[in-house]
């Protein structure tokens, strides 16, 4: 019998980025789609929501690139990350590295196309993204810095749509500040507790492995905390995004609006719930299967903004 043929490139690079799956950019996804549609008063057209979904999917496939270069020491002992392919010795540092700077290219001409303030934004989050590998060597809770990384799309999908043409660079930056309202900032703020919630989970399925490397996780610093930690996290992002939006979306004036975001966040209540039973036993599985869950919550809210928002 002959031996079995190694994986070409291509399927080696989607293996990199994560492309089988799919949960890591849809969980950054639906937020910043939610906060175009917020910005734009509805529909925001097809160039921007082109723009922000292509460039979500390239940015976190890039973020997969750089983090398993710093990670490739402490993936090997990790029983879920063992076989990740710069982890493995299938790609090198040096290939791992360019497949993530193409992509991130990408990602940044697609900003282009938007306007000087926002690409201005763009800098500002791939520097917290690139952070992120290092915060988990030195604060406790790392999943804070990934909470502010995975919700900046937010204050970009503001500044796309809001921001006026800048003449340089230091008016650019101005600009950006500028056009992000105080409502965007909210919106990163609840949202980063849900970047908590659902990153908490998936660090208790490496908690056995993470606490024998010396890896820093919110699982480990919170202890026997964790599952009261992940469930009001969850819980209070629901409820701040039910507040916040109410007059946004619509939902404040009589009508259709009200029920249709009233249903998103009674699903959404229903999903908490259904994470807390899930990672209640702290079983690999169970919090694994919560993690990848995660994203329909998102979805659901998503699709509770674009619904009140069509029936106001």
């Amino acid at each position: 019998m002959s031996a079995a043929q190694p994986p070409g490139r291509i399927a080696l690079w989607l293996h990199l980025i994560r492309w089988d799956r799919p949960a890591g950019w849809l969980l950054l996804l639906w937020p910043t789609l939610s906060a175009l549609w917020i910005a734009a008063d509805g529909w925001p057209g097809w160039h921007l929501l082109a723009v922000f979904v292509a460039g979500t999917v390239l940015m976190r496939s890039a973020g997969c690139c750089v983090n398993d270069v710093a990670d490739r020491d402490f993936d090997r002992h990790v029983k879920r990350t063992a076989g990740r392919p710069v982890t493995a010795g299938l790609i090198s540092v040096r290939e791992a590295l360019s497949v993530g700077a193409v992509l991130a290219l990408a990602a940044f001409a697609l900003v282009l196309t938007t306007n000087a303030a926002t690409v201005a934004g763009s800098v500002l989050a791939l520097v917290i993204t690139l952070l992120y590998p290092l915060a988990k060597r030195l604060v406790s809770m790392p999943q804070a810095v990934l909470g502010l990384a995975f919700s900046f799309g937010i204050p970009m999908a503001f500044s796309a749509v809001l921001a006026q043409p800048a003449a340089g660079v230091a008016d650019a930056f101005a600009q950006w500040w500028q056009a992000v309202p105080p409502l965007a900032w909210a919106l990163l703020g609840i949202n980063a507790l849900w970047v908590l919630a659902y990153d908490t989970a998936y660090a208790m399925v490496d908690r056995d492995d993470d606490l024998r490397i010396g890896m820093k996780t919110s699982a480990i610093t919170l202890g026997r905390w964790d599952v009261p930690f992940v469930t009001a996290c969850a819980a209070l992002h629901v409820a701040a995004m039910g507040v916040v939006l109410w007059g946004p979306v619509g939902a404040g004036a009589p009508g259709l609006a009200r029920w249709a975001w009233l249903a998103a966040l009674t699903a959404a209540v229903a999903q908490v719930l259904w994470h807390h039973r899930q990672i209640q036993g702290r079983s690999r599985d169970g919090c694994f299967a919560s993690f990848k869950a995660h994203h329909w919550l998102g979805a659901t809210l998503f699709a509770g903004v674009v619904g009140a928002m069509a029936l106001r």
